[in-house]
């Protein structure tokens, strides 16, 4: 999900697709100020100040993830108390004036930021129920085609990166969700018997609206760099052959951005 918010159509759209944020919270911040150098006078200048909100919220069954960047910012108030919590939502408010747009993140207006134009970014996944096995890892890829990978396609992808899986079927007398299309667990070839405990659990579900597929891999049971690599075998390859989006916790990342985007997270692990 992509959309530019330019007028007040764009507006009405964006509370109305949103239900203005409600029960969300602001999880990521982001303030970008850019200056450029002026050679008459010697001196930098500013030129245009950017405000990204990540928000985390639910409706109607699914859980979003939202990045709402707000550009040529002329006036903003990002400001907390002790005692107070500004990343929790009600509902925001809007308006249109002057060619400016105005957005209230919370009633006191703590919150606040006037903008000339913003933009959406979203990934939506089916609520997931928190299970008693830990889940050691998350990715989820909205793609923007109407056909994406299917189960033979996955374990194609495996056989040829020397990680064969077998895949079983979940066993679920109602679905978890009506939008999951089929999911089910990838099991290491070599493993004479599969544990609940331990696999890579994948969802193919039908995004919240428009053209397009979702796909949701989870690391599920004990840390095993195995599953992890399976699990970045498949991104990879999700990314490089489908034009979509990942979701990585909280964090938006173009597909054609993802390869660097997980090196540079090895990199500062290295660190680490």
């Amino acid at each position: 999900m992509n959309h530019t918010i330019k007028n007040t159509e764009d507006l009405r759209w964006l509370i109305g697709h949103t239900g203005g944020f409600r029960s969300g919270y602001v999880t990521d911040l982001q303030i970008s100020k850019r200056r450029l150098f002026d050679e008459g006078s010697v001196r930098e200048i500013p030129a245009g100040t950017t405000i990204s909100l990540t928000i985390r919220y639910e409706v109607r069954g699914y859980v979003r993830v939202a990045k709402l960047t707000m550009t040529g910012v002329t006036d903003f108030s990002v400001f907390e108390q002790d005692g107070t919590d500004c990343s929790s939502l009600g509902v925001i408010q809007t308006e249109l004036n002057a060619g400016k747009m105005r957005f209230w993140f919370d009633p006191q207006g703590e919150l606040y930021v006037v903008c000339d134009e913003a933009h959406l970014d979203e990934i939506s996944s089916p609520c997931v129920t928190v299970q008693q096995t830990a889940e050691l890892a998350r990715w989820t890829f909205q793609g923007r085609t109407a056909e994406g990978p299917t189960v033979e396609w996955l374990l194609h992808e495996l056989d040829r990166a020397g990680l064969p899986c077998s895949w079983r079927d979940a066993m679920r007398t109602v679905a978890i969700h009506p939008a999951v299309q089929w999911e089910g667990d990838l099991i290491p070839a070599d493993e004479s018997t599969a544990s609940v405990d331990h696999r890579v659990h994948v969802m193919g579900y039908e995004p919240l609206e428009g053209e397009g597929f979702g796909l949701m891999l989870r690391v599920i049971g004990i840390q095993d760099r195995r599953m992890s690599r399976i699990l970045e075998v498949l991104a990879d390859q999700i990314t490089q052959q489908f034009v979509g989006d990942c979701l990585v916790g909280t964090t938006i990342i173009p597909g054609r951005e993802w390869e660097g985007w997980l090196t540079r997270e090895h990199q500062t692990r290295h660190r680490r």
